[in-house]
C-alpha cells in the first residue's frame, strides 16, 4: 500500500515537472501541457480515492492518542 502511494505520488510530480518543462518550451496552450495536467489531475483523483477506499477498508489505521 505504501509503495502504491509514493508510485502515484512520483508520477504527480514527474507530471508536474513535464508540464513545467512544455510550459517554457512551447506556448502556454500546447497540446503536451494539457496532457501533462490531465494526467495529474487523474494520478491526483486516483491517490485520493485510493486513500478513501483504504481508510474504509482498514488498511489505514485511524490514529490512537
Amino acid at each position: 500500500m505504501k509503495y502504491i502511494v509514493y508510485v502515484l505520488l512520483a508520477g504527480i510530480v514527474a507530471s508536474l515537472g513535464t508540464g513545467l518543462f512544455y510550459l517554457r518550451r512551447d506556448s502556454a496552450d500546447s497540446a503536451k501541457m494539457l496532457r501533462a495536467l490531465q494526467l495529474r489531475v487523474a494520478l491526483s483523483a486516483a491517490l485520493i480515492l485510493l486513500l478513501v477506499v483504504a481508510y474504509f477498508l482498514g488498511w489505514i489505521p485511524t490514529p490512537t492518542r
